[in-house]
Formats: C-alpha cells, sequence, structure tokens
C-alpha cells in the first residue's frame, strides 16, 4: 500500500519562495519516477515536474523551468519541490504522485498509480 503525504503549503506573496514536501510510504519509492502536478481554480491538473528514481533525470512544464526545482531524497522516501519567484498564477492546489516507471521521468498523468490528497499554494499580496 503506497501512501502520499504532502506538507509545506500555504500562502506567500509574489516573488516568495516555498518548499513543498512529500512523504512516501511503501517500498517501492526509491525505484519509481516521482512527480508534482498542480490544479488551478476551475481548471485541469496539469503537469509541473518529474524526477526519475535516481534523481538523475528531470522535466518541468515550461511556465515553471528555471523558478521550480524537484529533488528526492530516497533513504527518506520523501520527493521536495522548491519554488522560487513564485507568480499569482501559481496559484494552485499542489499533488504529488508515484508512477510506476523504473525509467527515466514521466510526464503523462496516466502512468501514475499513486496521488496524495494535495496541498494548498496561494501566491497573493
Amino acid at each position: 500500500q503506497v501512501q502520499l503525504v504532502e506538507s509545506g503549503g500555504g500562502l506567500v506573496q509574489p516573488g516568495g519562495s516555498l518548499r513543498l514536501s512529500c512523504a512516501a510510504s511503501g517500498r517501492s519509492f526509491s525505484s519509481v519516477a516521482m512527480g508534482w502536478f498542480r490544479q488551478p481554480p476551475g481548471k485541469e491538473r496539469e503537469f509541473v515536474a518529474t524526477i526519475s528514481w535516481s534523481g538523475s533525470s528531470t522535466d518541468y512544464a515550461d511556465s515553471v523551468k528555471g523558478r521550480f526545482t524537484i529533488s528526492r531524497d530516497n533513504a527518506k522516501n520523501t520527493v521536495y519541490l522548491q519554488m522560487n519567484s513564485l507568480k499569482p498564477e501559481d496559484t494552485a492546489v499542489y499533488y504529488c504522485a508515484q508512477s510506476t516507471s523504473r525509467i527515466g521521468v514521466v510526464v503523462s498523468r496516466t502512468a501514475y498509480a499513486y496521488w496524495g490528497q494535495g496541498t494548498q499554494v496561494t501566491v497573493s499580496s
């Protein structure tokens, strides 16, 4: 049984930073790709970032490239999303997800089998 628990969301001013964490249970974490997605108010859930099982490969949505950084600590079964230079359009519920892929990074939502409950990020002055 895999459980994902996100934390670190909150209210931040434009230009500020937040670091999201996702703690995973289960033995498969260190061997599969992980990802972050977000769902803005009234919109579909969208891809944000992904990282391979080893952490050697990452990929980002164009809208967050250069501002967000995904990382992982396999010893702690935790994946992180460092968000800098936040904009109001980054406001969304952010979800951590675990894929079934043991190779490379995964962008498609359909390749993610497990999801966290989400954490709210609000960027506003």
